[in-house]
């Protein structure tokens, strides 16, 4: 059977309690996993290990923790941290940030980005594995290991939306972290990019993509929440030149056509839940291994119970249709809940 999508709480929380109905709905659910991304306010390796210890153990991720902000030792610290903590598999997913952010951190950005994460991740990799290091190099130094401490495997991600830092996953990542990449942009570019990297590995890395979802119902506009869902990221360069690579055609001055590519490349989800877990199987067709349901236009306009009751009834469908999105996948082949938040915490 194929495995259940993930869950994504896609904000920067004001406080965990924002996070647990997320991450009840990922244990009551049996989705794969529960993943935060980077976060200003409450920090995600500290959200998720307040969920563990109010009980929300589980397989958890990162999609992405910023480079700048953490030594790789650190880095590697807090990944095996979770793993500790959880006593489940976790995925530590690292991205470069944006330029102006580097050099605001480090004094300059990076002069190669690839670089910077194929070092990265290699010394946080080599680190979890029980390696000693010696690495002098233009963004890091690391010399020494970590102390041996038995815990739960972690993969070691890299945030990816482009074929150049495609490639550079392929050669030293677990895990490939895409948002917002439609399915034919995964199967045509991003998937033969990552094997092209991988030549020399005996496999690429898996994929996971971070994937709009919105259940459609009286008073919800898809296209009009498919803008509010994505705006800050259409606003990003390198988000706005993915998408055009990708045939999907944005305009900020045309916020209709806009909102009409995004629904009609797969890039924002609606629908039914019974239809929704059927569009997700292009995405595996596609060569995605775990897709992560980013429930951002109900949870931005509607709260978090709202959003969560959305992933139960999807991941409910998905669990519905596996037997027979596994045949089909087969056939395409393809490169316990803690208590409530106070409410006006959760709104």
């Amino acid at each position: 059977m194929t495995a259940l999508p993930a869950v994504l709480y896609p904000l920067q929380p004001d406080h965990p309690e924002l996070v647990a109905p997320f991450a009840a709905v990922a244990r009551r659910a049996g989705a794969r996993r529960l993943w935060l991304c980077q976060s200003f306010r409450a920090e995600p390796h500290q959200t998720l290990a307040y969920l563990a210890g109010r009980g929300h153990t589980g397989p958890v991720g990162t999609a992405v923790t910023l480079l700048p902000l953490r030594h790789p030792y650190e880095a590697a610290v807090q990944a095996r941290s979770l793993a500790l903590l959880t006593d489940a598999p976790a995925v530590a997913g690292f991205g470069i940030g944006n330029p102006g952010f580097v050099a605001g951190l480090t004094g300059r950005p990076y002069a190669s980005p690839r670089r910077a994460v194929r070092d990265y991740l290699t010394s946080v990799r080599a680190l979890l594995d029980g390696r000693t290091l010696a690495h002098d190099g233009p963004d890091h130094h690391l010399h020494g290991s970590l102390a041996p401490l038995p815990h739960a495997p972690v993969e070691v991600g890299a945030g990816v939306l482009r074929p150049g830092m495609a490639r550079t996953a392929g050669e030293v990542a677990d895990v490939a972290i895409t948002w917002m990449t439609p399915p034919d942009y995964l199967a045509r570019t991003l998937c033969p990019a990552l094997a092209e990297g991988a030549r020399d590995r005996p496999a690429p890395p898996r994929v996971a993509t971070a994937v709009h979802v919105l259940v459609t119902g009286p008073g919800r506009d898809p296209r009009r929440l498919a803008l509010a869902a994505t705006r800050e990221h259409l606003a990003a360069p390198h988000y706005a030149d993915m998408l055009r690579r990708a045939g999907v055609r944005t305009d900020p001055h045309d916020p209709a056509g806009t909102a009409r590519a995004l629904l009609d490349s797969g890039t924002v989800l609606a629908g039914t839940p019974e239809e929704i877990a059927e569009a997700l199987g292009g995405y595996r067709r596609a060569g995605v291994d775990e897709v992560l349901l980013n429930p951002s236009a109900v949870l931005l306009t509607e709260g978090v119970h709202a959003a969560a009751e959305d992933l139960e009834r999807v991941l409910a469908a998905c669990r519905a249709a596996g037997p027979q999105q596994a045949a089909t996948a087969e056939q395409h082949a393809a490169p316990a809940a803690a208590p409530r938040a106070p409410a006006a915490l959760l709104g």
